[in-house]
């Protein structure tokens, strides 16, 4: 159990770091894809994938009953449907910079996988399969790693809601002007 978890903590590390660079900096600061029109539907998948985001964290790493564990299940599927729809229509969305450059496809590549092998490896420390039905593990308590975990989590969480509030912000013209006042201030990057 302890290496599952620290496993667990790393992969959530990994995904917070290259997340933030990505949906953050790139996607929203420096390429700036909401005011741009063709990528706002791109942007939609990204504000929904970012909204969806603390609702796994929250029921999946959080959950303390098998009920909470199938709606962050929930919430990881319509992820993959959501991620899906987003690769679908990546390459007509980046056609203002001649395409997805290819660094940024591998970060993808990487978050993504940080991501969904986060959501595996901690499904298989909190599910077991025994007598013909799911049996959920919720004794963690003395394992040092799951204490860690969750303190990452936890600390991670109010991090990935302000973003996904960003996301949402930006998607309307009516409050993006707030955003680039804010952002115009900004002259590092």
């Amino acid at each position: 159990m302890e290496f599952g978890f620290i496993i667990t903590s790393i992969l959530l590390i990994l995904f917070a770091i290259l997340g933030m660079y990505d949906g953050f900096y790139l996607h929203i600061f420096r390429y700036r894809l909401h005011e741009r029109a063709e990528s706002k539907f791109e942007h939609l998948t990204h504000t929904i994938r970012s909204v969806l985001f603390p609702l796994i964290l929250y029921f999946l790493c959080l959950g303390q009953s098998l009920t909470a564990i199938s709606i962050g299940i929930l919430f990881v599927v319509l992820d993959v449907l959501v991620l899906g729809v987003d690769a679908y229509v990546e390459k007509d969305s980046r056609v203002f910079m001649g395409g997805l450059p290819r660094w940024e496809y591998i970060i993808h590549l990487f978050v993504n996988g940080f991501h969904f092998a986060l959501i595996c490896t901690l499904l298989v420390l909190k599910l077991q399969y025994m007598n013909g039905e799911f049996i959920f593990m919720n004794q963690f308590e003395n394992v040092n790693s799951y204490v860690v975990f969750i303190f990452l989590v936890k600390n991670i969480l109010p991090g990935a809601i302000a973003l996904a509030l960003l996301h949402v912000l930006v998607s309307f013209e009516s409050t993006v002007c707030y955003w680039n006042k804010l952002r115009n201030r900004i002259t590092c990057c």
